[in-house]
């Protein structure tokens, strides 16, 4: 599976977000994207994960265009935006049931894929507190695991270290990494300890371009 970017741009009114990306994404390795604040790194992963439509350009999934079948990626998707939505009133499980079956995932399989995904970040599947009560980075460890749910075949993750503590990164890294063996994995993130500990692949972007696509350790070159 490959995602294909051909001069994709972004306008907002006067501003120009993005301009003329051009790249593939594979699934061998995991995919950091990088770059200071304000460089359009969030603005290209809502492209990708068709929560917004490019001003211009073409994205494809394989041989289908997204841009004009979004269906096709959310299939196949999933996604852990900055800010994770969450009911404060239920529990980590109750939250994660209830996205499983907006998934169409059966109630035993959802209860399998919960318990081993929490495990793996260090959250405990019984626990009663309430999301609300959840520090930040426990709630960005919930919602890790939702956008895993129903076993995606990409996985698009803005920001999934911030607010952890280094045994709780590093438990995140590796799901990810063990992740984009087989899938296409998509990293943006500012904590470039992060970026050098999994990425395989770079990509930096700079006030909406596309300045260097490659392997870590080549960006001085």
């Amino acid at each position: 599976m490959s995602l294909f970017l051909k001069n994709v741009g972004q306008r907002f009114g006067d501003k120009q977000a993005l301009t003329g990306i051009t790249a593939t994404l594979e699934a061998n390795g995991v995919i950091g994207l990088i770059g200071p604040n304000g460089a359009g790194k969030s603005t290209l992963l809502k492209l990708l994960a068709t929560l917004a439509k490019p001003s211009s350009g073409t994205i494809l999934l394989d041989d289908v265009d997204i841009v004009r079948q979004p269906q096709k990626m959310r299939q196949v998707l999933g996604y852990l935006p900055q800010q994770v939505p969450y009911d404060a009133h239920v529990t980590a499980s109750a939250y994660l049931r209830y996205i499983a079956a907006l998934k169409g995932i059966a109630p035993r399989e959802a209860d399998r894929q919960i318990v081993q995904t929490l495990r793996l970040l260090h959250l405990n599947p019984s626990n009663s507190t309430l999301l609300g009560d959840y520090s930040g980075g426990m709630r960005q460890r919930v919602g890790l695991t939702a956008s895993l749910l129903g076993d995606p075949q990409v996985v698009i993750v803005d920001e999934p270290t911030v607010g952890l503590d280094p045994v709780e990164r590093i438990a995140v890294r590796n799901l990810l990494s063990s992740l984009a063996q087989t899938r296409i994995v998509i990293i943006s993130t500012h904590i470039i300890e992060d970026v050098e500990a999994i990425a395989s692949q770079l990509l930096l972007l700079t006030d909406g371009q596309l300045h260097f696509q490659g392997t870590p350790g080549t960006t001085d070159s």
